[in-house]
């Protein structure tokens, strides 16, 4: 069975920077397409921006410039890299693992999914 689990969620101050870690495990990461979502109090879970099999990234347009997705393979490790972190980034954050070889910017396409950090940016 297929398990995620987030971690680096903290409270960090505006302008601040913060890394989230992604452990897969039950299974070997390289087969995965991988994804970063986040959900503010009140509203949908929204796509913040993903990584594919090969390494291709894709953002959200309100986090690109600013955030970075790694991932390690040989870790089984996903990183979410924020810098220039605002107000507006606070949120639950969630990785999603999904058999594609393309990201998806739809929680549709997500297999598994971890239970979220929570990300606290004060103004």
């Amino acid at each position: 069975q297929v398990q995620l689990v987030e971690s680096g969620g903290r409270l960090v101050q505006t302008g601040g920077s913060l890394r989230l870690s992604c452990v897969l495990s039950g299974r070997t990461l390289s087969y995965y397409s991988m994804g970063w979502f986040r959900q503010a109090p009140g509203n949908e879970r929204e796509f913040v921006g993903g990584i594919s099999r090969d390494s291709g990234t894709v953002y959200a347009d309100s986090v690109k410039g600013r955030f970075t997705i790694t991932r390690d393979n040989a870790r089984n490790v996903v990183y979410l890299q924020m810098n220039s972190l605002k107000f507006e980034d606070t949120a639950v954050y969630y990785c999603g693992a999904a058999l594609t070889a393309r990201v998806g910017a739809r929680r549709s396409e997500y297999d598994y999914w971890g239970q979220g950090t929570q990300v606290t940016v004060s103004s």
